[in-house]
């Protein structure tokens, strides 16, 4: 049984989200998949086109770039969502050139007010070299910030490096 809040951290190509997946297809309860990509070049098209397929009926796709928020509040107690991931819903936001610390207490608001089960996924950035330009300073910055929120309200957070999990917080079930 998964915990109300469950934080998957990695980083890019680390296993983190097929770990998610397994995760939420462990759990017999109703299946929501908050997808917050946006195409922006054919690249992440053909990417977000293989994900859709991958997933197929198993899961209720919600497709979001930047109202997480409501459609959290539209899950149901009984269903599991995963959304994937807060590190393109934050990028989303920042490209948008929205508050990014109000959108994200909305977020967090809305994943503690949540009916059902959520399991996030989101990049551990805070490993990499110091960016050289002020926007990817402030994103990385923000996402580190994010992180944390996310960790301290979650049940569970889990490291996924080179595909295996680390327990950081809590136990998986």
């Amino acid at each position: 049984m998964l915990e109300k809040l469950t934080l998957i951290l990695g980083g890019a190509a680390s296993g983190k989200s097929a770990f998610a997946e397994n995760l939420v297809m462990r759990s017999k309860s109703p299946r929501a998949y908050l997808a917050t990509a946006q195409p922006f070049d054919p690249e992440m098209l053909k990417k977000i086109k293989a994900h859709r397929k991958m997933r197929g009926n198993a899961w209720r796709t919600i497709e979001t770039p930047l109202n997480a928020a409501e459609k959290l509040a539209r899950i149901s107690s009984e269903e599991v969502v995963l959304v994937d991931c807060a590190t393109m819903w934050l990028s989303n936001h920042l490209l948008a050139d929205h508050d990014i610390a109000e959108e994200s207490a909305r977020l967090l608001q809305a994943l503690a007010a949540c009916p059902g089960r959520v399991v996030v996924v989101s990049n551990e950035v805070g490993l990499d070299v110091v960016p050289d330009n002020a926007l990817a300073r402030r994103f990385r910055d923000a996402q580190g910030t994010l992180n944390q929120q996310l960790a301290d309200q979650s049940s569970v957070a889990v490291l996924v490096v080179a595909g295996l999990p680390l327990v950081l917080k809590g136990a998986l079930q």
